[in-house]
C-alpha cells in the first residue's frame, strides 16, 4: 500500500471496500506491521468503513415495502420504515 491514498475508496463498490477492510483488519490483528504502516492502514480502514456505511445507508433508503390490498394484490409501495 505504499503511496496509496484514500481517494480511490470513493470509487469502490461495497464488496470491494469490505474485502479491502477485512484484509486491513487481518493485517492489524497479526501485529507484524510496523507502527507507521499500522497507522496508515488504520486510517485507510476508517475511510473504507465510512464508505461502506454510506453505501449501506443509500441501499436502505431504496428498500421499499410492497403494499397489498385486502385481497392480497400489490397496490403500490411505501418506505420500509414508514413512521
Amino acid at each position: 500500500m505504499p503511496g496509496e491514498t484514500n481517494e480511490d475508496v470513493k470509487a469502490m463498490s461495497f464488496e470491494q471496500a469490505l474485502e479491502t477492510l477485512e484484509r486491513i483488519v487481518d493485517d492489524l490483528e497479526r501485529g507484524d506491521v510496523p507502527l507507521d504502516q499500522s497507522i496508515r492502514i488504520y486510517e485507510r480502514g476508517e475511510a473504507l468503513k465510512a464508505h461502506c456505511d454510506r453505501l449501506l445507508k443509500a441501499a436502505e433508503d431504496k428498500v421499499e415495502k410492497i403494499r397489498l390490498s385486502r385481497d392480497g394484490k400489490p397496490v403500490g409501495t411505501e418506505p420500509l420504515d414508514a413512521d
